[in-house]
């Protein structure tokens, strides 16, 4: 096989369906990859499969099953996707379903498992990416998740699944896996994991290398944005690609694009580390060689990482949010008068516990140390934020924000409060050789 196409179905846990179900129909493509989990978004998938056993998984995986299987099989489409989440087998189970209601029997469907380490985590294991251990969060653990990489994969496609649905997998190593798959690529061949690993780093977000997270009018101007599309990679047995899209969609594929989703969460372009290969970027060409067409080569990589990174998450106990909003004249001191009153009383007249915050929406809310600050401005929103593991903490500060509206300042009106579920996450490091997925395949 000289090129495979990738298309990607999703950059997000909540991406917009309409895209992939139009890949999915015209993308003429061998894979459809949806990326859908965060670190916050594994650990929501440990408190729902703890609220109900039979969930944990992606919320939209019904409708995007629903919307993209038909097409996907009339048209010879493999799908790989994350939306697992905690739950990797009844997301399979459900794909099942699904088929059997879309008659599409026989369908294959592969669950991977094997990213669940919770039991290889304790009190005092200690984080990468914070000081402290377990233990020191003072939070409960709901569950603790490996990157897996490409070799979590390999044995459901080669036994020919059509889905391939898992939990924590790598962003890049969805779209890696195909690659390898098909090419038979080593898994000690550096050079050609690395290029694959970029072409799966380029497209694991979607619409921001289409144009989407992209646009900034008047400094880089996308066309029809609301119908921008998702992109398609063409890739080579070489590793060489082409970053595309469908040619009558919206947004756009450039060198710029390109670039900006090169560097997206890349700490180290000369050491990009993946459970598959150390990807080396630094001698990347890119190149447009026609409209929403550019090409990439030059992608390098050495010997992959001997430790994986693992996402603990923790139950946050709840966010709770509240505003009021001021206006008209001296609108800024009424609003700044408002925040002082609700913060001393949620401080010193009710104590609370938990991690408070008080900001002016249009204030420099985003930049509570911006060097210059907004003086004044027409209209103001007072918005006050306490995270606490005591509901009745939250109750209480959603009270206070909403008295406002007759305690004073004059002319409050427009409040809104809502309560939501939190969750912490911290990462730490283990040993590759204690990772051991399995797989299981199930026929619609």
């Amino acid at each position: 096989m000289k090129t495979i196409r990738l298309g990607c179905g999703a950059g997000f846990s909540s991406d917009r369906l309409g895209p992939a179900v139009d890949l999915a129909q015209r993308g003429a493509l061998d894979y459809l990859v949806f990326e859908c989990i965060g670190e916050r978004t594994m650990a929501f998938g440990h408190r729902d499969r703890m609220l109900d056993p039979n969930r944990g998984y992606n919320p939209q995986l019904r409708a995007r099953m629903r919307g993209v299987l038909v097409h996907c099989h009339a048209n010879g489409t493999k799908i790989v996707t994350n939306m697992g989440v905690a739950n990797p087998r009844a997301a399979a189970l459900l794909v099942v379903e699904i088929a059997r209601e879309l008659g599409l029997h026989g369908l294959k469907v592969a669950c991977v498992e094997g990213d669940d380490v919770t039991h290889l985590v304790g009190p005092d294991t200690a984080f990468m990416d914070h000081p402290g251990t377990v233990k020191d969060v003072g939070l409960r653990m709901v569950g603790a998740n490996v990157y897996l990489g490409v070799e979590a994969l390999l044995p459901a496609l080669e036994a020919g699944a059509d889905v391939v649905i898992a939990g924590r997998i790598a962003d890049p190593s969805l779209f890696l896996s195909p690659l390898v798959h098909r090419f038979g690529w080593k898994l000690d061949d550096w050079t050609a994991l690395g290029r694959g690993t970029l072409a799966g780093h380029l497209m694991e977000c979607g619409m921001q290398i289409t144009g989407g997270y992209f646009a900034d009018p008047g400094y880089k101007d996308v066309p029809r944005l609301a119908d921008c599309g998702f992109p398609i990679a063409e890739v080579a047995a070489d590793g060489s690609f082409v970053i595309t899209k469908l040619v009558d969609t919206g947004g756009c594929v450039t060198t710029a694009t390109v670039k900006e989703q090169l560097l997206y969460e890349v700490h180290d372009p000369s050491a990009y580390l993946t459970p598959d290969v150390t990807a080396n970027f630094s001698g990347v060409a890119v190149a447009e060689i026609g409209r929403d067409r550019v090409q990439v080569t030059g992608a390098n990589g050495q010997k992959r990482p001997d430790q994986l990174k693992v996402t603990i998450g923790f139950d946050g106990g709840f966010l709770g949010e509240g505003g009021v909003s001021y206006a008209g004249p001296n609108a800024r001191a009424r609003a700044e008068l408002a925040a002082d009153v609700v913060r001393e009383r949620l401080t010193r007249i009710n104590r609370l516990g938990g991690d408070l915050r008080v900001d002016l929406i249009g204030l420099n809310a985003l930049h509570q140390t911006a060097e210059t600050p907004v003086t004044d401005a027409a209209d103001v929103r007072l918005h006050v934020a306490l995270r606490s593991t005591d509901r009745d903490d939250i109750d209480t500060m959603l009270w206070e924000v909403e008295s406002l509206l007759c305690c004073g300042p004059a002319g409050g009106g427009g409040y809104r409060g809502q309560v939501t579920p939190c969750v912490v996450t911290h990462s730490c490091l283990i040993d590759r050789t204690q990772v051991s997925p399995t797989f299981e395949m199930f026929v619609a």
